[in-house]
């Protein structure tokens, strides 16, 4: 089989242990950056199977018909919003999603974020690196309150962690994450804006679904605490558009860390929330470590494997196997 893995530009897929796997097969690995049109349907042009990058290419109708021996698209990780399941199903196109992901890596990211932010971790790395010492005061958690939007398995261990800095843990979601709160103790908010304006950090991390989509408003956000941090690792698009910007503008809340982002990769530093000092980014790196590597391509491989040997699992579009 032909197998292609498109947007590894970071050059990790080959060195993973489980591409091992695919030995028996011809394998295409791409690493331009969101490559033209053009260009990305030439390179996948061949393909009988892709393993798409979590959802770094939208495969479109009309992507999908420049692809004319496609047969499989083995994702890595649950998620398919990226892919035009009717259309693939249309064409007899399969698609096998992951079951399962990584909670800690994105926790933890959402904490080395926190973390930096509130002590200026970057700005004292660079001014030492110039011979300079910071004269002013970092922030601090003791006592503060951690509003964690969504109370999920990754909401779960940020709001852990908050506690064991001593925080009052402030939680808003659905009525799940809300009965989860009261019985791990936290508190649970009356409201959403409830937990936009008592918090002092606040982390989304809320799924992204089409009713989630722009759940966060500009309302809620100018409700926040001139001091307050707002930190997104889980999705840009939770976001009602344009609002963190001039939220961040009319300085409510005066600081953000970001981890996700509208159109990425981010290229050339042209998004418009690197140009503030105000903002800490990271290039959507959270899940970008060896377990969570091997995790989602080692699963996105053995559904590629059982579809090729006639014993297809985990197919969300089961109508294109007829």
């Amino acid at each position: 089989m032909i197998i292609a893995i498109p947007d590894d530009y970071h050059g990790l897929v080959s060195r993973l242990d489980c591409y091992s796997r695919l030995a028996a097969h011809d394998v295409r690995i791409f690493k331009d950056a969101a490559p033209p049109f053009a260009t990305l349907a030439a390179h996948l042009a061949d393909a009988e199977i892709i393993v798409p990058i979590r959802e770094r290419t939208v495969y479109t109708r009309a992507l999908l018909e420049k692809l004319p021996g496609l047969k499989l698209i083995s994702q890595t990780g649950r998620s398919t919003r990226h892919i035009d399941v009717a259309a693939c199903t249309e064409r007899g196109i399969a698609i096998a999603a992951g079951t399962q992901a990584s909670s800690h890596t994105v926790s933890e990211h959402t904490w080395a974020l926190i973390l930096a932010s509130l002590r200026r971790i970057p700005e004292e790395v660079a001014l030492m690196k110039r011979g300079a010492w910071r004269t002013s005061f970092s922030g601090s958690l003791y006592g503060k309150t951690l509003g964690v939007f969504g109370l999920g398995r990754i909401g779960t261990l940020v709001a852990a962690t908050g506690a064991s800095f001593g925080m009052r843990v402030l939680v808003w979601g659905r009525e799940n994450s809300l009965a989860a709160a009261r019985k791990a103790g936290y508190a649970a908010a009356g409201g959403k804006a409830e937990l936009f304006e008592q918090s002092d950090v606040l982390a989304l991390t809320v799924r992204m679904a089409p009713e989630t989509r722009g759940i966060v408003t500009a309302a809620d956000l100018a409700r926040m605490k001139p001091a307050a941090l707002f930190v997104n690792t889980a999705r840009a698009e939770l976001i009602e558009p344009g609002a963190l910007l001039a939220a961040l503008d009319q300085g409510r809340p005066g600081f953000a860390a970001v981890d996700v982002y509208e159109n990425e990769p981010v290229l050339r530093g042209e998004h418009p929330l690197l140009k503030r000092d105000n903002v800490l980014c990271t290039p959507h790196s959270a899940w970008i470590e060896p377990y969570t590597y091997e995790l989602y391509f080692g699963e996105a491989f053995d559904n590629l494997l059982a579809f090729t040997a006639g014993k297809p699992v985990n197919i969300v579009n089961p109508g294109a196997l007829k």
